[in-house]
């Protein structure tokens, strides 16, 4: 009977045994991890979705009458996502505002001079600055009850004359240029003003606040409350009055940017700039 009991306790410890020491089954196959979604880039500007952008424009302010009135509606109504912004002055406060950290994402200047010095300085997108405008200086009086008529050659002998400051306005530095080449530049100091940009000049002419003034001629041709009495003499200018524009090094807005240069660049907007007098450098 033991012999018995005693078989059958090693008969259970065998089975109980091998059914611990049994090779376990295999585990399922993690699944494959999902791969990260690659969601593209946002879409740029001039793209369909493409995010709403700023931009400013720094502008000479002989060009603030065809960028306000017609340049940057047209251009909005292409690139409804891109606004436009402009600030408009002389050229050399441009500079100085664009050198003292202004934001500004373009500048198009009245003279090489002031783009050349912010290039200089690496302020200036290098490969993108362009030769776009060119644009004339013409002596002006008040339409009703102006100056008789006067010339460059004997300006001074207008009673009160109105010119842009030569230190920061390319109007004045070009008045200075050929009323020097001419001879008459010292002669007539006693009787000038220097306005802080060229539209003073001409609101000082044209309220008769100055007998003459001198600014570009698309000043000029902008409002019907002067009248030119005469372009500057050929070869009283060195060089042509040329308009550059480019993008600034420090934009944030690079490729709107590029967008409103492209557009500037093209026939729609030099058919505007001829309007308002202005030819193609």
């Amino acid at each position: 009977m033991r012999k018995i009991v005693s078989l059958a306790l090693t008969l259970a410890l065998l089975l109980t045994m091998a059914a611990c020491s049994g090779t376990p089954a295999p585990a399922s196959p993690a699944a494959p991890a999902e791969p990260a979604s690659l969601s593209g880039s946002d879409p740029a500007p001039g793209e369909p979705g493409a995010e709403p952008v700023t931009i400013l424009i720094a502008a000479a302010a002989s060009l603030e009458y065809s960028f306000r009135d017609e340049l940057i509606p047209m251009f909005q109504d292409k690139h409804p996502e891109i606004t436009v912004e402009g600030t408009y002055d002389s050229s050399g406060k441009l500079q100085t505002q664009i050198e003292e950290g202004l934001e500004a994402d373009l500048f198009f200047s009245a003279a090489m001079k002031q783009m050349n010095a912010l290039d200089e300085k690496g302020l200036m997108d290098s490969g993108t600055v362009a030769k776009l405008l060119e644009n004339k200086i013409v002596l002006i009086t008040a339409a009703e009850g102006g100056a008789p008529e006067l010339s460059f050659e004997n300006i001074g002998s207008a009673e009160s004359i109105a010119l842009g400051d030569p230190e920061s306005v390319p109007a004045g530095q070009y008045a200075k240029e050929a009323l020097t080449n001419l001879g008459v530049w010292d002669s007539i100091q006693p009787r000038v003003s220097f306005g802080t940009n060229v539209t003073e000049v001409l609101n000082w002419v044209a309220e008769g606040s100055a007998g003459v003034g001198i600014v570009y001629a698309t000043d000029a041709a902008a409002t019907d409350k002067v009248s030119v009495l005469a372009e500057a003499p050929e070869g009283s200018l060195a060089t042509p009055v040329i308009y550059p524009v480019g993008i600034t090094a420090n934009s944030q807005k690079k490729e709107a940017a590029q967008l409103f240069l492209e557009f500037l660049k093209g026939d729609e907007a030099m058919a505007v700039f001829e309007k308002y007098g202005f030819a193609a450098a």
